[in-house]
């Protein structure tokens, strides 16, 4: 499966915006699919997670009750909402794609071996 992320762009402190994730070459069903993000000078972190088959969904402690991610099946499709954003949400957002699992795994970046490439969120205070 391919990735391509995108959705990113320039939103003030407070702000909202919406990412998306479209695979491409086969479908998510079998998959879990997750976002992480890169600040600069840090290492990329677990955002969230779905799983495909049944919707269950894990996410970071920084972003719990701000971000929510979803799916399309129709549309194969991951969305991540971000609401309430702040200048330490900014960093590039990336999705990734694992053979589902267990939910004790779905922030695990070293479970994912397909990655989309990245796409640039920037939150201005």
């Amino acid at each position: 499966v391919q990735l391509q992320a995108s959705g990113g762009g320039l939103v003030q402190a407070g702000g909202s915006l919406r990412l998306s994730c479209a695979a491409s070459g086969r479908t998510f069903s079998s998959y879990t699919v997750g976002w992480f993000r890169q600040a600069p000078g840090k290492e990329r972190e677990f955002v969230a997670a779905i799983r495909w088959s049944d919707g269950q969904t894990r996410y970071g402690d920084s972003v719990k009750g701000r971000f929510t991610i979803s799916r399309d099946k129709p549309k194969n499709t991951v969305f991540l909402q971000m609401n309430s954003l702040n200048p330490e949400d900014t960093a590039v957002y990336y999705c990734a794609a694992k053979s589902a699992g267990i939910m004790s795994t779905m922030a695990n970046i070293k479970t994912y071996v397909t990655w989309g490439q990245g796409t640039l969120v920037t939150v201005s205070s």
